[in-house]
């Protein structure tokens, strides 16, 4: 099975579990804002069940990838992810998400809960993912549990406490269960209003009407309606956990094991054929047809590549061929750089049972558990593992677009040899970042999801790499054109001994409107360039139009019109009067003929109606034109949102996605295309093109 990674500190783990079915497997995903403590909850969680698995601090570090654990939980195996709370590695949440069948909300009693949050909750919602939400940090000086539950109500409806914490000094030292535990007068309230909860959700039409009656009802049928309620995602738990007292662990992992959904229930992703065709007999079983896809690609030190791979039909094995599918682009709508559409089969290599950051061997993974698996040379994140018999495709998760570029430069030459080779294997392993090698500025430019993720990026290939790399101003692709008609002669005569050079041609320039392009015409009369010369004429324009005349980018929406010019019979040719073209292209070009035009891109800004007023005042800061406002769909009934349509300057947009998040408190998102060329201000054109 090859050499396998340990757990620092360890000299053994329990083998890794077995499920013997679906419906013995619990795929739970930690969510929620970064510092809300999921990490150190996601460790109390293992400690509780993996015997001499140590907790952490307490201390809050910020997590950039998914982490995986499976270990056995009562009678059930448990695959327990967690996931980054910052908005910058939205591609391991999404990830996580997509691994999952049910999402812990992790949040903390001492804050408040933002719109990022609650925008999470609606998309899971909108796939009916069951959900509960942990409230943290309970010992803090302005935590309260009450005021959190209350807010947590508001923010995500049909949410109610089902335990209340006990302090002790500030600290928390237990929990009671509303409904199983010797509750006081204070928890009254809180009580009533869960019975009530779950009665509304039972399906014994005539429980609440007994219940109202004052009728005693039992609590053993009380627990089973609240537990089909959470699993079937239409009531949502909220428990207090202190992960460094270890309060409320067990009570969260009992909740997990008996009434959180096994993956039989969850819905399965839209699964088809290659060519989009639909395929039949996919089902959350061993026995079926093998559907899997690969959640995350990493690289470890000591088995090379790994794959996180989720298991949705069939079974995987070790050593049995498998047909890889990827074909993002499909699902996008463009073809996604670094990420071609490929088909390929290849043998499962190696499989392991994920445990933070030590890798069990096995030998299966059943439909519904988690798996890793090496050395899988052909798949990346996203891409789907089927028989080879009957190669399927699953919908990807879809993540917003990488919106910050970074240009990077190596800072040796041994780097600049290492750095093609370590890039293509960040964008196999990250669908959030997108490379492109500008020819046209000699860049190479990485798309990202923001400034941590930049860090992150450029950190990872000097630590898993070796390569050093220095950021540098990232620069839009520019275009000249003409403004002013001009009438220029290009003269190339050369004469040294032999066959001269001998070419002259005069021409017209004129602009044309934008996008136009580039156009020819040939005016010449009585032969004064022979008719074979014409064509080179026109090459040579068009050659040294793409080179740029002042600043070296290209110049576009230009007509060319030849109108005379001389020719000799021996020292004329082809070479002579591309030449000769190019040379009065030159003449002709100057500050008063010439302006440069940037690059223009149609946004549209997704943003809660709190924070409109400030993002329109700053794209009227970037030159922004807005073109109209919408209500957003799609944001949840009670609306809130709105879409801005804006024309921005592309210069304008290179820290757009740090700023929009500062400006928007976190809430506003964007897409953008690109537009057209439009005319670069004087004043800032000047220092490019002279005075």
């Amino acid at each position: 099975m090859g050499a396998m990674a340990k757990t620092p500190g360890r000299s053994d783990l329990p083998a890794a579990p077995n499920p013997a079915s679906p419906q013995d497997i619990r795929n739970v995903v930690l969510v929620g804002p970064g510092g809300a403590g999921k990490t150190a909850l996601f460790e109390a969680l293992v400690a509780a069940r993996v015997p001499g698995q140590r907790t952490g601090t307490g201390e809050h570090v910020r997590t950039t990838t998914l982490t995986a654990a499976s270990f056995t939980s009562g009678t059930v195996t448990l695959n327990l992810l967690d996931t980054p709370g910052y908005p910058d590695f939205v591609g391991d949440l999404r990830a996580g998400l997509r691994a999952a069948d049910a999402a812990v909300f992790v949040v903390s009693g001492a804050d408040d809960i933002d719109r990022p949050v609650s925008l999470l909750w609606r998309e899971c919602a909108a796939v009916g993912m069951p959900r509960a939400v942990v409230v943290t940090h309970l010992d803090q000086p302005r935590a309260d549990f009450a005021a959190t539950v209350q807010m947590c109500r508001r923010t995500f409806g049909d949410a109610r406490a089902t335990h209340w914490p006990v302090l002790d000094a500030g600290s928390v030292t237990g929990v009671v269960g509303l409904l199983t535990g010797e509750t006081s007068e204070e928890h009254e309230e809180a009580r009533a209003a869960l019975i009530e909860s779950v009665i509304e959700e039972s399906e014994d039409a005539g429980l609440l009407d007994r219940y109202l009656e004052g009728e005693s009802i039992d609590t053993e049928a009380l627990l089973a309606d609240l537990r089909t309620a959470i699993a079937q995602g239409t009531f949502f738990p909220i428990l207090p956990v202190s992960p460094l007292t270890g309060a409320g662990v067990e009570e969260l992992l009992g909740m997990v094991e008996r009434a959180f959904p096994d993956p039989t229930v969850h819905p399965l992703p839209t699964v088809t054929s290659p060519a989009g065709g639909a395929i039949g007999g996919v089902a959350c079983d061993p026995s079926q047809p093998l559907v899997a896809e690969v959640v995350r690609t990493t690289t470890d030190p000591y088995v090379g590549r790994l794959s996180l791979v989720r298991v949705f039909s069939g079974t995987l094995r070790v050593d049995e061929p498998v047909h890889v599918s990827g074909h993002l682009g499909d699902f996008v709508g463009h073809e996604v750089a670094g990420h071609p559409a490929h088909d390929d089969d290849e043998r499962v290599g190696p499989l392991a049972s994920p445990f933070v950051d030590a890798h069990r061997p096995r030998g299966t993974a059943i439909a519904g558990d988690l798996a890793l698996v090496s050395k899988l040379t052909r798949a990346e994140t996203s891409d789907t593992l089927s028989s080879v018999e009957r190669p399927a495709v699953v919908a990807p998760w879809l993540l917003p677009e990488p919106q910050l570029p970074v240009a990077i430069r190596a800072a040796t030459k041994s780097d600049d040899d290492k750095l093609g080779g370590a890039l293509q294997r960040l964008v196999a392993e990250d669908v959030t970042m997108r490379m492109e090698h500008s020819t046209e500025n000699d860049q190479v430019v990485l798309w990202t999801m923001g400034q941590a993720h930049v860090d992150d990026l450029i950190g990872q290939l000097a630590d898993r790499y070796g390569v050093t790399v220095t950021a540098e101003p990232y620069r839009t692709s520019l275009r000249e054109t003409f403004v002013r008609r001009c009438s220029v002669q290009g003269r190339h005569v050369k004469q040294s001994g032999g066959h001269g050079q001998y070419a002259v041609c005069s021409i017209d320039i004129e602009p044309l409107p934008r996008g136009a392009g580039f156009e020819f015409v040939d005016k010449v009369v009585g032969g004064a360039v022979p008719r074979q010369f014409i064509p080179s004429v026109e090459k040579g324009a068009r050659l040294q139009l793409e080179k740029g005349l002042l600043t070296g980018h290209p110049v576009v929406d230009v007509r060319v019109t030849l109108t005379d010019g001389k020719a000799h019979s021996v020292d004329s040719s082809d070479v002579a009067f591309q030449t000769a073209a190019a040379l009065a292209l030159k003449e002709a070009a100057n500050a008063s003929t010439m302006a440069l035009l940037e690059p223009i891109d149609r946004v549209d800004i997704t943003i809660a109606d709190e924070y409109l007023g400030a993002v329109m005042s700053d794209l009227r800061g970037r030159r922004g034109q807005v073109l109209g406002t919408e209500p957003a769909d799609g944001m949840g009934p009670e609306g809130g949102w709105t879409v801005v349509h804006a024309e921005v300057p592309s210069a304008e947009l290179s820290r757009y996605p740090i700023d929009l998040r500062s400006v928007s408190h976190g809430t506003g998102s964007f897409v953008r295309e690109p537009l057209r060329h439009d005319l670069l201000p004087a004043d800032k054109a000047k220092d490019l093109l002279g005075s």
